[in-house]
């Protein structure tokens, strides 16, 4: 009988809508509703911005589910790939936050990390820090596949 085999992209996929969804869900609240700094979309009135923090959480709670049962899915088959799931955590999150970032902040304009305050130095910890978490998943994700490489030479 040989040994089940590794569906990296479904580990990889799973955690990833989680990292997603984690990361958009800190945004949410720790910046949306416990600073009160912003919310997604602050160019209407207060109402319509609550109403994106809405949609926001919904699609947060929509990836997590999702990634979930992606991940179920690998477990119970027995191909789950620890590796490949923090990779795709980590680039996930990574992703998100560098998107906010760059895309909502300052190719839409939808929202910025605060107003009325030099918004340089939230803006470089802001995208430094996605930065961060995606090359940290994008480095597990190269040692997972070496490990996996490793693994499949040996048999």
């Amino acid at each position: 009988m040989s040994a089940p085999r590794i569906h990296k992209h479904r580990s990889t996929w799973g955690a990833f809508l989680i990292g997603v969804a984690v990361m958009a869900a800190v945004d949410e609240i720790v910046f949306h509703q416990i600073l009160g700094w912003h919310h997604f979309y602050d160019g209407a009135t207060l109402e319509i911005g609550l109403l994106t923090d809405g949609l926001l959480h919904a699609f947060e709670l929509f990836a997590i589910v999702a990634g979930f049962f992606l991940l179920a899915h690998e477990w119970r088959g027995g191909t789950f790939n620890r590796g490949f799931a923090w990779a795709g955590f980590l680039t996930g999150a990574g992703l998100f936050q560098l998107w906010d970032g760059i895309i909502d902040h300052k190719v839409l304009r939808l929202h910025q990390v605060r107003y009325d305050v030099d918004l340089l130095p939230y803006d470089i910890a802001w995208n430094a820090s996605g930065a961060l978490i995606l090359l940290a998943g994008v480095i597990v994700g190269i040692r997972a596949q070496r490990r996996a490489s490793a693994r499949s030479t040996a048999r």
